[in-house]
Formats: C-alpha cells, structure tokens, sequence
C-alpha cells in the first residue's frame, strides 16, 4: 500500500505521568450505587491493552500510564500530534531511558495512554518526564485519497492486518459498532486529539462477548473526516478501543479514531481477534 509515509514530520512532545484524579470521593452509577473505585489517571498496574474494557471495579479505566502536558498551553500539541503506536522515553527518575509506546488519547481529561513493561511500571513515579516521538499525522494512502488516516503510526498501520484488494480496503475488526450506539464526545472539533464513546455497557450489545482495551473496530454510517463522529449514512470509521466503560456517565469504553471513507472503499471484515497488543514493539 502506497504512502507517504516518508515525508511525515517526527517531532517531539513532551509531558508528564499524569496524577490519578477523583472529582468525588465516590461515584455514582447509572442505577444510583454509590462506589469508591478508582476513576482517571496514575499509573494503572494491572489493567493494559488486551484487557477486556469491561467490568473492572473502576471508572473510565485508562491502561497502562496517563501521561499529561506539563503545562495548559501545551495541552494542543500534546493531544493532537501523537499517534497510537509512537515510541515514549522516560526523561527523568528511576525509569529514566526505559522506553514504552502510545495505546490512545483520552479527550475531557487531557491524556495520552502509554503501554511500559512491568518492570518499568515499578520504577516510575508521579510527574516523571516523559518524551514521545510523535509521528503520523498528515498520513496519506496514495491511491485511496479520499480515505482519511490519523492517529495512528506508519509503522503500526502496516501491521494491522489491512488487505488492498480490487481497489477496497479491507481491514480486520471484532465488530461494527451501529452509529446510535456512539455518543459522548460526539461534536468534538478534532478527531486527530480526542476519543469518543460506545455507549453500550454490555458488550454483547455491540455484538461481542467480551471487548478488549486495544481492539480494532468498524464504527457504521459515522464521518470523522472533520470533527468527531458526524452520522453520514455509507460512511465508515474504523477505531481503536482506548478505555474502559464508565459507570458514572452510563457509557461504555472509548474509541480513537485512525481512518474514515466511504463503504465504497472501506470494508470492515469481523474476525475474532483483531488487537494493537499483538504489535506493541
């Protein structure tokens, strides 16, 4: 598959793990329960992508270590220009030097989800400095141009699997997620800088038994070609699973968005498996 990947700019963006945060001491769910669970943020050691996105005693699970722009004015940057599958390097602490890579973005919150080793995970702290190397916005596919790519490294989007075949696009997904089932986040100005929402909490209602944090999947009649989530009937947008489902605000887990085009040229094909895990270098 033809790109240009070869005239995309590396450039770097700097942050910080990211506090874990609380807007209450307590959460409340959709069926008025009270729960003190863990809600944003920290460093998540027991949760990662390949994980299922689904029942943890926790509140919009993020995978892995939120990392957060060191200051407000570089909030933009810090959520536009990185891609899932960039490479991270800790600058500061006893994890200095480890190196560990972009799994998504979580819009609202302002964070950039990375995947670090076990070992690394035990040696980082809150507010060590981070590196990314961001590198993937402005991808193009050549003979499909008006198919639209981001989010995503060059190098990770030539190893999920996508087929050109008889002039289409066929990418492997776990499922086609109806467009009345996206929600929060829906309107949002950017794609390339924020997440929205399957709003499902029962996975079986998107048709799986259990959706994986890292799963790849096929959002129906949806354009994100400018801004987030337009409905537009023989659109498709194909994302990535970023975080858990939300027993607060009843919404399932969130989605990145990394291509949209028409049906015309963009087929999703369930199979049933179909995970960024499997390629985390």
């Amino acid at each position: 598959m033809r790109t240009n990947r070869d005239r995309l700019v590396l450039i770097s963006v700097a942050g910080e793990v990211a506090p874990a945060k609380m807007r209450s001491p307590y959460s409340v769910t959709t069926e008025g329960k009270v729960k003190v669970i863990p809600v944003l943020g920290g460093i998540t050691y027991n949760v990662k992508v390949g994980d299922s996105a689904y029942g943890w005693e926790g509140d919009h699970v993020e995978p892995g270590v939120s990392v957060m722009a060191r200051k407000k004015e570089e909030e933009i940057p810090f959520m536009t220009l990185p891609c899932i599958g960039n490479e991270v390097i800790v600058m500061s602490g006893d994890a200095k030097g480890s190196r560990g890579v972009v799994t998504g973005k979580h819009g609202g919150v302002n964070h950039v989800l990375v995947h670090f080793d076990d070992e690394v995970l035990e040696k980082l702290m809150v507010g060590d400095k981070v590196l990314i190397k961001a590198w993937g916005q402005g991808l193009k596919l050549l003979d499909h141009p008006d198919v639209k790519v981001m989010n995503i490294d060059p190098d990770l989007f030539e190893k999920i699997g996508i087929v050109e075949k008889d002039g289409k696009l066929h990418v492997p997904v776990v499922a086609k997620v109806p467009a009345h089932l996206m929600g929060s986040g829906i309107g949002a100005s950017s794609s390339a800088s924020t997440d929205y929402d399957i709003m499902a909490l029962d996975p079986r209602e998107v048709g799986v038994e259990d959706l994986r944090l890292g799963d790849i999947v096929a959002i129906m009649d949806h354009d994100n070609s400018y801004g987030v989530g337009k409905y537009r009937k023989g659109m498709i947008s194909i994302g990535i699973v970023v975080h858990s489902a939300c027993v607060s605000s009843g919404h399932g887990p969130g989605v990145v968005v990394i291509m949209t085009g028409e049906e015309s040229v963009l087929v999703p094909e369930v199979v049933e498996r179909s995970n960024i895990s499997d390629h985390l270098r």
